[in-house]
């Protein structure tokens, strides 16, 4: 028969077995092939070409996490709090007494730089089904990015790269074409620009739901006779070899030899379909749920079959295909998009097709769940799959060699600044700090009515940009999730412990500035090459530096996702740890806000500056170095958020911004933008330090406050165990700062004109 054929391993020597794995293209080594050799030769035949391509996906690093796996059950699985409910597809936490919250992270960035519209748009479609399938409404979306600097020279990109500015916007439309037309918003996220990102940009993309604790899904089968049922969008060979592709470093090929990888996103398709898969769930009709992501049917039949201990078999002449004359192997393994897998009990067959025949969405019976860990494929009547799960869905698992890369360089420090009105506005104007305002005003993040507290913040003609958002989830209820995103790329470059250490400090910072309690965390780890032990030594400690604040803080990572062979031919991205953080806000009317809101309240600085300027904005603006990453001490960041939240609960701040990127200068430049107000401020109490490392240091753990006057005094005593620093008060329509003389004085017009204008004059 044409349409699959027997492939011949066990006559293969080892050239032959890398010549099998390079002409089906599944990206295997050659151990890996010996054993797959191994497995048949027990079995006493050789491998179909269906099973060799299933394999393939299945044992993929984008599947089986085999060079992570072992460093994050170290590091990271094992916190739990007591309110993570489910850690699948993505993870489910507890919000109140009735409902639970859904959140997931992953990355699209290999097919989003051969094809930036495509690659992110199927990307949000794609991580909004893992929120989907656990039984939740999605309700928001985050998109932290990263591309190289927008005005390199074409002359300078690497051959068959395609210009940051090409990506970026690409990347953003795609992002804003799918979110807003399936309805729901964008509202948080980051943007970094590097050199290091030139030819692989990162593309990650967080999704939040809501739902019932009664209603939570499982991505498994309940028992023998389930029927599965394929629902969605029909079965194209778009997305063939995705995971693959994502498994190996992009060449000046990939745009030509990996196209079909890049999915194909229909969200016309995908807002009928999370109706009628949230629909059955309401109405209690599906034992499990999962989508078709990675791998496709591949992985999601054996996946769902084994989690409840049993197998299935399927019919793959029964799958509704966009084209004529796929083969079985390419049904088995596409990942066309908007599809989902439903294990249905066959009494409730009729009213689930019912639904999604309501809803114009086509739903069709694939297989059965059968007895015995097997799963077993027939197309056109004949049989072309027959393996035991076991050793397909297991996957090798390396414990790979690490080796610290020499990184240390001598102390560089720069000179004084003989004028920081002019570095102030370079740092603001700088394309990692200034406005991004060019990308959020493409997206719907009020779509639902659901965002109280918005992206941007402050007066309607002077926004400035939101440490969180804060999403209401439910009609009858004032308890909010506040959701936001951290990364810290330059830090985990020189450090990469205080790197991870920093990164999760950075999005509790961001969390507890608009009044919410840190609750559980999902991350996207983006690295380099792990067959490379310098960039295994970097994911190991960063992992390491992030798993010690949240064992110590008691906050889960329930889900994530981990992205290996970010690299070209040129070299690898930076280190590159993404968290989403999810916080509860006990009631929303309590938020807090970046803009300064009222002439004569005071200001005040919480936390300890120190002489960190490793990896700082201020250190990249003027050619500095310093090997001295920002540190985070466990019990002060706990303190201090604890603190915080309480004088906040209590009404007494009335603005609240977390010092990051480009420090102290550009907080309070920030603050002012959102209020259009100025302030008059006094460094001169904080520390021993240098002024430009007052100003521009960029330690974890501070904030600044404006402070209701009324209630200075009970504010100070709330904060009473916490190092704080009074440093002036919100006046006049100028950011004035003095350190014994006055070193800044800028109108705030003028500050707001050089913050808001790089992107826009960039991309236009």
């Amino acid at each position: 028969m044409g349409y699959f054929h027997e492939i011949n391993l066990k006559d293969a020597n080892d050239e032959r077995l890398m010549q099998i794995s390079k002409e089906y293209g599944i990206a295997l080594n050659l151990d890996e092939m010996k054993k797959i050799k191994d497995y048949f030769l027990g079995k006493k035949r050789n491998p179909t070409n269906v099973e060799l391509q299933s394999i393939g996906q299945a044992w993929s690093e984008h599947c089986c996490y085999k060079s992570s796996k072992a460093i994050l059950k170290e590091f990271v699985f094992g916190i739990d709090n007591g309110r993570v409910i489910s850690r699948e597809d993505a993870g489910v936490v507890g919000f109140d007494e009735k409902h639970a919250y859904a959140l997931r992270i992953e990355s699209h960035n290999h097919p989003s730089a051969v094809e930036p519209y495509g690659g992110a748009a199927t990307g949000i479609g794609g991580i909004v089904r893992d929120i989907l399938c656990m039984g939740c409404q999605p309700v928001a979306l985050v998109d932290p990015l990263f591309f190289g600097n927008l005005d390199i020279e074409y002359k300078k990109l690497p051959k068959g790269v395609k210009h940051p500015k090409y990506l970026f916007s690409g990347v953003v439309s795609g992002i804003r074409d799918y979110g807003n037309r399936i309805g729901i918003p964008t509202v948080s996220g980051c943007v970094y620009f590097d050199k290091n990102y030139v030819g692989n940009p990162l593309v990650n993309v967080g999704c939040v739901g809501i739902g019932k604790k009664e209603n939570i899904t499982r991505s498994a089968v309940k028992k023998i006779g389930d029927l599965l049922v394929l629902v969605g969008g029909k079965t194209g060979r778009d997305g063939i070899h995705g995971v693959t592709f994502a498994s190996e470093i992009l060449t000046e090929k990939s745009e030509d030899e990996s196209r079909t990888a890049v999915q194909l996103g229909d969200p016309i398709m995908k807002e009928p379909l999370i109706h009628a898969c949230l629909e059955c769930v309401e109405k209690k009709l599906l034992n499990g749920m999962k989508d078709l992501g990675g791998g496709g049917l591949s992985c999601v039949v054996g996946e769902m079959a084994l989690a409840a201990g049993f197998g299935a078999e399927v019919e793959l002449d029964k799958v509704p295909l966009k084209e004529k004359g796929l083969k079985p192997w390419e049904i088995w393994v596409s990942e066309s998009q908007e599809r989902m897998m439903l294990a249905v009990d066959e009494k409730n067959l009729e009213p689930v097709l019912n639904i999604f025949k309501g809803w114009d969405v086509p739903a069709v019976v694939v297989g059965k769940v059968i007895p015995g860990k097997v799963v077993r494929l027939f197309y056109q009547k004949a049989k072309v799959f027959d393996m035991d799960l076991g050793f397909l869905t297991e996957g090798p698992v390396y414990c790979r060699s690490r080796a610290m890369k020499k990184r240390r360089k001598k102390e560089k420090t720069p000179n004084k600044p003989n004028d920081y009105n002019r570095v102030i506005l370079r740092l603001l104007s700088s394309a990692n700090i200034a406005s991004k305002e060019w990308v959020i005003r493409q997206y719907d993040h009020e779509v639902k009515g659901n965002t109280v507290i918005k992206t941007l913040q402050g007066k309607i003609d002077s926004v400035t940009h939101a440490d969180a958002s804060v999403i209401k989830p439910l009609e009858k209820s004032f308890r909010g999730l506040a959701i936001s995103v951290a990364s810290a790329p330059f830090f985990a470059s020189i450090d990469p412990l205080k790197g991870g250490k920093s990164v999760i400090d950075e999005v509790c910072r961001n969390l507890v500035s608009v009044g919410a309690r840190p609750h559980s965390l999902t991350d996207c780890l983006n690295f380099g090459n792990p067959e490379k032990p310098e960039v295994m030594y970097d994911f190991y400690e960063t992992v390491k530096g992030m798993g010690e604040i949240c064992s110590y803080l008691n906050l889960p990572i329930p889900s994530g996702n981990v992205s290996f062979y970010n690299e070209t031919e040129k070299g690898s991205i930076p280190p590159t740890p993404v968290v989403l953080g999810v916080g509860i806000v006990d009631d929303i009317r309590t938020c807090v806000t970046v803009d300064l809101k009222k002439e004569g309240n005071p200001l005040y600085l919480i936390g300890e500056t120190k002489n960190e300027m490793g990896g700082s904005a201020y250190y990249r603006l003027v050619k500095g170095y310093s090997n001295y990453v920002p540190d985070v001490d466990n019990k002060k960041l706990k303190k201090s958020m604890g603190s915080l939240l309480n004088a906040m609960k209590k009404g007494y701040v009335a603005a609240c911004h977390d010092v990051s990127d480009g420090s102290l200068g550009v907080c309070l430049s920030e603050m002012c933008i959102g209020g259009n107000i100025g302030t008059i401020l006094d460094i001169s109490r904080i520390n021993n330090l240098r002024t430009d490392i007052k100003l521009f240091s960029e330690s974890n753990t501070r904030w600044v406050v404006e402070v209701k006057k009324e209630n200075e005094k009970s504010f100070v005593n709330e904060m009473r165990n916490i190092k704080l620093s009074k440093i002036g008060k919100v006046k006049g329509e100028n950011l004035i700062i003095r350190d014994k003389k006055e070193i800044i004085n800028l109108p705030v017009d003028k500050i707001k004109k050089e913050w808001g204008q790089t992107l826009w004059g960039r991309m236009g």
